[in-house]
């Protein structure tokens, strides 16, 4: 099995959406605090591109969240 469709990467994908829906921030919006096209985060969300720790690290600064609390 690809990693990328590895339960547990869907679950920590799953979990970047929710926190960037919650926080009512669109994928533009959130791309553009990336400094990435909108299709870099289309493709992570969409399972196409994974997702390495220091990207996590970023998006979740761009999300005013803490990777601690998200890795709970």
């Amino acid at each position: 099995m690809s990693s990328i469709h590895d339960p547990r990467y869907k679950q920590l994908i799953e979990k970047l959406i929710r926190i960037r829906e919650l926080k009512e921030v669109t994928q533009v919006e959130l791309a553009s605090r990336l400094k990435k096209p909108q299709s870099y985060v289309a493709k992570i969300e969409n399972f196409d591109r994974r997702i390495d720790i220091i990207e996590l690290m970023d998006w979740l600064e761009c999300l005013n969240s803490n990777i601690y609390e998200f890795l709970k």
